[in-house]
């Protein structure tokens, strides 16, 4: 089911460069109806936004910085989002920002059955990850463009690629097992769903695959089989952890 999104934008929080990489992303979750963003449309940092507005039908909403110091964008994207969850015009919120301080909007959000999908750059607060259903990184979606562009100098697309480490391999294999039938195979669309619901910012993106089945394949400690779907003549992928050389020989 294709979900109708609000997609809210912190404008002092985010970079425009990525905009479009962002509103690619955002479609494959659902439909985004309303598109916002906020912040002092009088300030000459958000300027370089305007023409990007237009080009993607964001409405920009005005909000003046009344205190030094506090961020008044703040409260009118949280105001904003609690109206829209009343109108329940939308099953859905995009929150587009760095900052922790729209963790409680996230849970809330989601405590009246909302799908919350944050975007926001990689020093974005754990808090406000966890709070969301899925989190995605913006540098992800830059190094999506830098693959793209014929110009770009070998190894520049990997800039922003992460190298995996024990703990999300661990995270993996765990998950396998938690989703494993007795033989210990599991099919790979419920480990990908579960591994989301544990930690939200974990995409195989970040590690400089397109899709979790290469990432697997890469890591070396999991097996993989295809077997057939009778719904449907594209294949079904099955995982199961590897079995350890002591378990083997004990065998």
């Amino acid at each position: 089911m294709n979900l109708n999104l609000a997609v809210l934008i912190d404008g002092d929080n985010i970079p425009s460069a990525p905009i479009k990489e962002m509103m690619e992303e955002i479609a494959k979750y659902g439909n985004p109806t309303i598109k916002r963003i906020y912040g002092d449309w009088t300030k000459p940092n958000l300027s370089k936004w305007k023409n990007l507005l237009l080009e993607n039908a964001i409405t920009p909403i005005q909000q003046y910085g009344y205190t030094s110091g506090k961020n008044s964008t703040d409260s009118a994207m949280i105001i904003d989002a609690m109206d829209i969850l009343y109108s329940e015009k939308v099953s859905g919120f995009c929150l587009v920002s760095s900052d922790s301080d729209f963790t409680r909007l996230a849970t809330r959000l989601r405590e009246a059955g909302m799908q919350v999908i944050g975007i926001g750059e990689k020093k974005t607060p754990n808090p406000f990850i966890v709070a969301c259903d899925k989190f995605i990184y913006i540098e992800i979606l830059k190094s999506q463009t830098d693959k793209r562009d014929d110009n770009v100098e070998k190894g520049a697309e990997k800039s922003n690629v992460d190298k995996i480490t024990w703990k999300e391999i661990n995270l993996i294999s765990t998950t396998i097992s938690d989703s494993s039938d007795e033989d210990g195979w599991a099919f790979l669309g419920d480990v990908g769903s579960l591994l989301q619901k544990k930690q939200p910012n974990f995409d195989s993106r970040n590690y400089g695959f397109e899709k979790l089945t290469p990432l697997i394949k890469s890591i070396g400690n999991f097996e993989l089989e295809q077997r057939e779907n009778p719904k449907s003549r594209h294949k079904l992928i099955f995982v199961k952890n590897k079995e350890k050389q002591g378990t083997k020989d004990k065998k």
